[in-house]
């Protein structure tokens, strides 16, 4: 069971277009489950979510190696030839990913993405699941 309140299309709309270059937009649960996406048809949005957990998972795992960490990822910055990917925690077990193209402007899709993440964190939470049950 994933819940979110209101129609958050407009939101992510808002983000992909005010940001020259950005391609995909896409909401997530901590388990790979698309809740929202904009630009992008669904199989797109459903491989970039499901990649996003584990790349969740692990930045999880590094980040315990920190001696004052909370074991818990912020955000993530992958420079891929052509482009870049930025995932970010976004409210209770949800996430914000953003897959944009070289000529990006880096500080500009980050401050947009804590903007975005600012108004719809509080409107998303996602369950854990166990054995394919909310709990």
């Amino acid at each position: 069971m994933i819940q979110h309140r209101g129609n958050m299309d407009w939101m992510l709309k808002d983000l992909a277009e005010s940001v020259p270059q950005t391609r995909h937009v896409v909401v997530l649960s901590a388990d790979g489950l698309r809740m929202g996406s904009y630009s992008t048809d669904t199989d797109t949005a459903d491989r970039l979510a499901a990649a996003c957990a584990g790349l969740q998972s692990l930045a999880g795992a590094v980040s315990a190696e920190l001696p004052h960490s909370d074991g818990q990822m912020r955000m993530v910055v992958i420079e891929l030839d052509g482009g870049f990917f930025y995932l970010m925690a976004a409210g209770a077990g949800a996430y914000l990913a953003v897959l944009a193209d070289e000529g990006v402007d880096a500080g500009l899709i980050g401050q947009r993405m804590r903007d975005l993440v600012a108004r719809i964190g509080e409107h998303l939470s996602s369950p854990p699941r166990h054995d394919g049950q909310a709990v």
